[in-house]
C-alpha cells in the first residue's frame, strides 16, 4: 500500500551507483534547461521571473516522491503558462500582487481537481480527448503562445488576448513602433537556441543564449539604447505563500482550472507512457499520475508557484541524459535551489527579448502540420476534426478551443456509434467461411438468403439506422427473399428499446413469410434474448452457433457441424 500511493519506496530500496551517475547527469541537464524555461514561461503566465523558479523547487520534489514515470520532468510548460494567463486575464486583477494570489489560487484548483480525479480513479476522462482534437488544439495554442511573445520580441505594445485576429490587428496598428536592436537580440537567441545543438546535442543552448543576452548587455549599457531587462529578481527560498479561498474567486477560475487539470494531466501521461514504453522495467499508472501531479500543484500553490505538469521536450532531455529514477528530479531541484540562494542576481541584466525566444523556440515544435497532412489522406473526418478544433482555438481562444474539442470528440463517438458497420455476408467456396461481399470476389451469393452482419451495439440511437439499411437492402432482394440470418459475432449489446424494435421487426417479418436467423449470438446478449422473450419469438431452432448452421437449418439440411438439435440449449446458457 506504501509503494501503491508513493512509489518512491518501489525504487529507493534498490537505488544504487548504476543508477546515480545516470540520475546525477540528467538531474543537472534538466536543471540547468528549467533555469531560463522556469523564468521564461512564468513571464509568460504574465508572473514575475522568479515564481517559474518557485514551481521548481517543491513540485518537483513531490512528484519524485508520488509519481509513477521515473523520467517524467514536471514544471511549468507553455500551454498550461498560456491558460493561466488567460484565465487570470479575464479577471482583471488590479494590482500584480492579486494576480499573484489568482496564479496561486489556480494552482491550488488544479490540484485540488487533479488529486480528486486520482483518487477517485477518473483517469479515463482524458479520452474524452482524441488525438485529432489534441493535434489541431496545441497548434492552435502554439501559434498564440508565438504570438503573445511578439511583444517582447518586437518591444511593442500588445494587448493581452487569445484570439488572433485581435492579436493580428493589434500588431499591424504597432509594427511601426518596432525596435530593432530588440529584435536583433532576440533574433540571435532564436538561431542560439535552435541551432546551437547541431554543434553537439548535449549543449544546454537556451542558457547559452541567456549567458550570451545578459554579456551583452551588460558589456555594452545596451538598456542605455532601450532594451529591456528583467532587473530584479528576489534571491532565498519560496516563502509559504497564501492562495486565495474565496468562493467568488474560484467560481471565477472553475473552467480554466479544469481546462488545466484535464490538458495538463494528457500532455503529461503522453510523454510519460511514451518514455515507459522505451524502457519497460516499471508501469505508469494513470489514476497515480494524477495523484502526484495534483499534490505538486498543492505545493506550487503554497510555495508561490503556479499551475505546473509534465513537459515533453525537458522529459525527452531527461531520459536522454541518462535518468533512471526519479532521484534525477530531485537533482534538478536542488540546482534550482542553489540558484535562488547564490545565483538570482546574476540575471539582473537578462533580456526579456531571449526569455521570448526561449518561448518562441519551445512552441514551434508544438505546431503539428504533417498530423493534419496524414489525416487528410487516411480519415477526413479525423481531419475536418483537428481543423475545427484549431480554427475555434485560434478566434474564439483558448478555452472554448478545448471545450470544442471535447464537444467534437464526443459527438463523433456519437455519430460514429449511431451509424454502425453493416456487412452483408456471402460463402466463400467449398467452405463454411462467410465474408463480406465489398472486400472478397468469387463468393456463392444467394439472392433468396440475406446474411448480415453488424459491427457493434444495437441501441436506441442506431435503431433507425440499422432499420433503413436493413430495409435497402431487403428492397434489393424483392420477391426473391426467403429468409435473414442475422451474425452477431460483434453485437456487444441490445437494449430494451432495440428489444422493442426487434419485437416488432420479427413480427413484420413472419407476416411476411421471411424467415429470420440469429447466429453466433454472445453470452450477454443470448441473456438479453432470454429474459425479453425473443427467444420464444425468434423460435429456439433459429438461434444457431453460427452462419453455416443457419443457413443449413434454413435449407432443412442437416447441419455441417452435426449439432443443431444440441444448440438449443446451448443457445440459451448464460456462462458461455
Amino acid at each position: 500500500m506504501l509503494k501503491r500511493f508513493f512509489p518512491i519506496f518501489d525504487w529507493l530500496p534498490k537505488y544504487g551507483k548504476d543508477q546515480l551517475s545516470g540520475d546525477l547527469s540528467a538531474g543537472l541537464t534538466v536543471g540547468v534547461m528549467l533555469i531560463p524555461q522556469g523564468m521564461a514561461y512564468a513571464m509568460l503566465a504574465g508572473l514575475a521571473p522568479i515564481h517559474g523558479l518557485y514551481a521548481v523547487t517543491v513540485p518537483l520534489i513531490l512528484y519524485a516522491i508520488m509519481g509513477t514515470s521515473r523520467q517524467l520532468a514536471v514544471g511549468p510548460v507553455a500551454m498550461v503558462s498560456l491558460l493561466t494567463a488567460a484565465g487570470i486575464g479575464a479577471l482583471q486583477p488590479a494590482t500584480p500582487e492579486l494576480y499573484l494570489v489568482y496564479a496561486l489560487t489556480a494552482a491550488l484548483m488544479v490540484g485540488v481537481l487533479q488529486l480528486a480525479m486520482g483518487v477517485f480513479r477518473l483517469g479515463f476522462l482524458v479520452n474524452f480527448l482524441s488525438h485529432p482534437v489534441i493535434s489541431g488544439f496545441t497548434s492552435a495554442a502554439a501559434i498564440i503562445i508565438g504570438l503573445s511573445q511578439l511583444k517582447h520580441l518586437l518591444r511593442i505594445d500588445l494587448p493581452k488576448s487569445e484570439h488572433i485576429q485581435e492579436m493580428l490587428v493589434a500588431l499591424a496598428k504597432n509594427i511601426g513602433n518596432t525596435h530593432l536592436l530588440t529584435i536583433g537580440i532576440g533574433t540571435i537567441a532564436i538561431v542560439v537556441i535552435k541551432y546551437g545543438k547541431k554543434l553537439h546535442k548535449s549543449l544546454p543552448t537556451s542558457l547559452i543564449a541567456v549567458v550570451l543576452g545578459i554579456l551583452a548587455v551588460w558589456g555594452l549599457n545596451l538598456t542605455d539604447y532601450g532594451i529591456k531587462i528583467v532587473g530584479e529578481v528576489p534571491s532565498g527560498l519560496p516563502g509559504i505563500s497564501a492562495p486565495s479561498f474565496d468562493p467568488a474567486v474560484w467560481k471565477s477560475l472553475i473552467s480554466v482550472a479544469l481546462t488545466i487539470s484535464l490538458v495538463g494531466f494528457m500532455e503529461s501521461f503522453a510523454v510519460a507512457k511514451a518514455i515507459q514504453a522505451k524502457h519497460k522495467n516499471y508501469t505508469v499508472d494513470a489514476n497515480q499520475e494524477l495523484v502526484a501531479l495534483g499534490v505538486a500543484n498543492l505545493g506550487a500553490a503554497f510555495f508561490q508557484g503556479y499551475p505546473i505538469t509534465g513537459g515533453f521536450s525537458r522529459t525527452a532531455v531527461n531520459d536522454q541524459a541518462g535518468a533512471k529514477t526519479g532521484m534525477a528530479s530531485i537533482f534538478s531541484a536542488i540546482l534550482i535551489i542553489l540558484t535562488l540562494l547564490f545565483l538570482t542576481p546574476l540575471f539582473y541584466y537578462l533580456p526579456n527579448a531571449v526569455l521570448a525566444a526561449v518561448v518562441i523556440v519551445a512552441v514551434i515544435g508544438l505546431i503539428d502540420y504533417k498530423e493534419a497532412l496524414h489525416l487528410w489522406k487516411e480519415d477526413r473526418s479525423d481531419f475536418w476534426m483537428l481543423i475545427a478544433t484549431f480554427i475555434i482555438t485560434l478566434t474564439m481562444g483558448i478555452e472554448t478551443g478545448i471545450g470544442a474539442g471535447v464537444v467534437l470528440s464526443l459527438g463523433m463517438v456519437v455519430y460514429r456509434s449511431t451509424r454502425p458497420h453493416i456487412a452483408v455476408l456471402a460463402k466463400v467456396p467449398n467452405t463454411v467461411f462467410y465474408r463480406n461481399i465489398q472486400r472478397f470476389d468469387n463468393l456463392e451469393l444467394r439472392k433468396d438468403l440475406l446474411i448480415i452482419r453488424m459491427d457493434g451495439p444495437l441501441y436506441f440511437a442506431n435503431l433507425n439506422y440499422f432499420k433503413d439499411q436493413l430495409g435497402k437492402l431487403m428492397a434489393d432482394r424483392g420477391d426473391a427473399l426467403k429468409a435473414i440470418v442475422i451474425n452477431g459475432d460483434s453485437i456487444s449489446h441490445v437494449d430494451s428499446s432495440a428489444v422493442h424494435a426487434l419485437k416488432d421487426w420479427i413480427k413484420e417479418l413472419k407476416a411476411q413469410g421471411i424467415k429470420i436467423y440469429f447466429a453466433s449470438l454472445i453470452g450477454p446478449v443470448r441473456d438479453i434474448f432470454t429474459k425479453t422473450g425473443l427467444v420464444e419469438l425468434i423460435g429456439q431452432n433459429h438461434l444457431c452457433m453460427d452462419n453455416q448452421q443457419a443457413v443449413d437449418t434454413f435449407d432443412n439440411l442437416p447441419s455441417m457441424n452435426g449439432k443443431t438439435e444440441q444448440y438449443k440449449d446451448y443457445a440459451l446458457q448464460s456462462n458461455v
